[in-house]
């Protein structure tokens, strides 16, 4: 299938690791140019070179960018429009891994950390996406695709709850608002994803995999290059039927129904 993204500009936030590094280079694969931005301005740089060189020629331009910052992402966007001519796909992923928090519950949870995760999680994917607005309805195209996790669905690290659930509001109110000007928006949950040993990713151990496989419908971890794919979909113009929905890519998860 041509995903018809030839030429098409995206933003993929979080992109110099992970599923985000994934996202970009699945984009890129699809003749994309893509902006890649992250805080940390070495692994950044190294992931841009990374891809481009996998790329067989296709642009790749790393931006040093915190989407907890309004400045950083009204930068973000208008470093993008300048190298790209413009911008036609938001891919919102930066976020601390899993959240904020740990054992212990509610009472656990310090608000200043929750806070500090719910504004870059929640309140940087609506940065970024009130800064594309206005290029993205001018045009009367565009894709926005949030990057939430399986803990929107069910409770266990409090913050990570929290955030992804807001994450689904956020996709449904902007779809919703969108819609008749072009642009689709959606969210996709990954769940416990395999990366690339060698993006900068904290790993796990096999140990950990296998355990976790036991609870995934498919009988393994699915990897961050297909969560990608999913992703991928969901940015080009032939996913224009699907818009302010959820998308689990996690494997699936034993016994819930959603619908």
């Amino acid at each position: 299938m041509d995903l018809e993204l030839a030429g098409r500009r995206a933003i993929v936030t979080g992109g110099s690791r992970g599923i985000g590094l994934a996202v970009a280079g699945a984009l890129l694969a699809e003749g994309a140019r893509v902006v890649i931005a992250a805080r940390d301005g070495e692994r950044l740089k190294a992931a841009a070179a990374r891809l481009a060189a996998g790329a067989d020629g296709g642009v790749v331009v790393p931006v040093v960018a915190d989407t907890g910052s309004d400045e950083a992402v009204r930068e973000l966007v208008a470093r993008t429009v300048d190298e790209l001519g413009g911008v036609d796909i938001l891919v919102n992923n930066a976020a601390r891994v899993g959240g904020a928090g740990g054992p212990g519950g509610v009472r656990a949870l310090a608000t200043a950390d929750a806070a500090a995760d719910l504004n870059v999680k929640v309140l940087g994917y609506l940065r970024t996406a009130q800064e594309v607005i206005p290029h993205f309805t001018a045009q009367r195209w565009g894709r926005i695709i949030n990057i939430g996790g399986v803990a929107a669905r069910q409770v266990g690290l409090v913050s990570g709850s929290i955030r992804n659930a807001g994450i689904v509001a956020l996709t449904k109110t902007l779809a919703d608002e969108l819609g008749a000007h072009g642009v689709t928006v959606n969210a996709v949950h990954p769940g416990f994803t395999r990366t690339d040993r060698h993006d900068g990713t904290i790993t796990v151990t096999e140990e950990q995999l296998a355990a976790a496989a036991r609870s995934i419908v498919i009988g393994r971890v699915v990897t961050a290059d297909e969560v990608a794919a999913v992703v991928t979909f969901l940015a080009s113009p032939v996913a224009a039927a699907i818009t302010g929905e959820s998308l689990a890519a996690g494997g699936g998860t034993p016994g819930p129904i959603h619908y």
